[in-house]
């Protein structure tokens, strides 16, 4: 975790409303978490995005009692995150009411009806995709969201990059696409960024998916930080 720049980061997070992070799980450690989709008791439902025309594929949210691993990478980004979070809400004028603490933070989520666990084990294969949307579960919601490699990009897969569009007001939109890193995070924005503009700042509103996925099994993890209704 310490190895990230996060100096680094937050400039280039500031540029595009995303960020690659430096190498967070082995690919031992990754293998592992792939491997928990094949347990269901860990997880609250499947998503077939088909049939939702959210895309192709399935996705898990797992239950609040979350594997060692995934919390874990989840209470040790948080106060990472936090700063950052908080400097954009200070940029764009709106209230930061996120504590120090990340329990104290859900708790808050629960008290306003937002109880059901959002982190989700994704799985695409050959021909699958995401459309572009927004993770916002609620009127609570956290700024920043990680998502993390689990296969080799290239070799395991191929497609599949993690999609971002920024729609600009009065212009064209903008696009970028990011291959993940096995065992590496994206910190992306959960919605929009702070855009400088002649009257200060402005929110310059976002969405991800995920491109075709042209060969092979792509799996991640999502990690949200803030629960869902």
């Amino acid at each position: 975790m310490d190895v990230t720049n996060w100096s680094a980061l937050k400039e280039e997070l500031d540029l595009y409303g995303s960020a690659p992070t430096a190498q967070l799980l082995t690919p031992a450690e990754c293998r592992d978490v792939s491997a928990l989709y094949e347990k269901p008791e860990l997880f609250r439902t499947t998503v077939d995005m088909a049939r939702h025309r959210f895309g192709s594929g399935e996705y898990r949210y797992f239950t609040h009692d979350l594997p060692a691993p995934v919390a874990a990478l989840r209470a040790a980004l948080y106060p990472r995150l936090l700063p950052m979070a908080r400097d954009w809400a200070a940029r764009l004028g709106r209230p930061a009411p996120w504590p120090d603490d990340l329990d104290e933070w859900l708790a808050r989520c629960h008290e306003a009806g937002q109880d059901r666990s959002a982190q989700i084990l994704l799985r695409y294969g050959e021909g699958d995709w995401n459309a572009l949307h927004r993770d916002v579960f609620g009127e609570l919601v956290f700024p920043l969201q990680v998502v993390i490699g689990l296969d080799e990009y290239g070799t395991d897969y191929t497609g599949g990059e993690f999609l971002m569009v920024e729609q600009r007001p009065r212009a064209q939109s903008r696009g970028t696409a990011t291959p993940l890193r096995q065992g590496h995070g994206l910190v992306f924005t959960t919605r929009d960024r702070p855009v400088r503009s002649k009257r200060g700042w402005s929110a310059g509103a976002m969405r991800h998916g995920v491109s075709t996925v042209r060969s092979g099994r792509r799996c991640a993890l999502g990690l949200v930080f803030h629960d869902a209704s």
